[in-house]
């Protein structure tokens, strides 16, 4: 079982900012990458932020210069810093891990795993 917990949501002014954080526990024997999406009321689930193992980040056009994904791979734990917040910014955002678990002592495969959601809600 693998458990990503998010945590750094909230209630913020327009021009504000946020840290969300999630960390992932459980029986891991890799993660390759980590990232962040959000979900805004009566849209689809969007990409915000990814960052690879390698050091690759890539980022949606709509919080480029703003937003910044960061990992602390010895904690297992990415963290989105989200700066010059809009009103177009509130939406629940979630952690994605894509990781490589053990199946048996010499088997592995892959599981992508989801967060519960937090949600940041941006005032105007």
């Amino acid at each position: 079982q693998v458990q990503l917990v998010e945590s750094g949501g909230g209630l913020v002014q327009a021009g504000g900012s946020l840290r969300l954080s999630c960390a992932a526990s459980g029986s891991i024997f890799s993660i390759y990458a980590m990232g962040w999406y959000r979900q805004a009321p009566g849209k689809q689930r969007e990409m915000v932020a990814t960052s690879t193992n390698g050091g690759i980040t890539n980022y949606a056009d709509s919080v480029k210069g703003c937003f910044t994904i960061s990992r602390d791979n010895a904690k297992n734990t990415v963290y989105l810093q989200m700066d010059s917040l809009k009103p177009e910014d509130t939406a629940v955002y979630y952690c994605n891990a894509n990781t490589i678990v053990p199946v048996t002592p010499q088997k592995y495969r892959e599981l992508e795993v989801w967060g519960q959601g937090t949600l940041v809600t941006v005032s105007s």
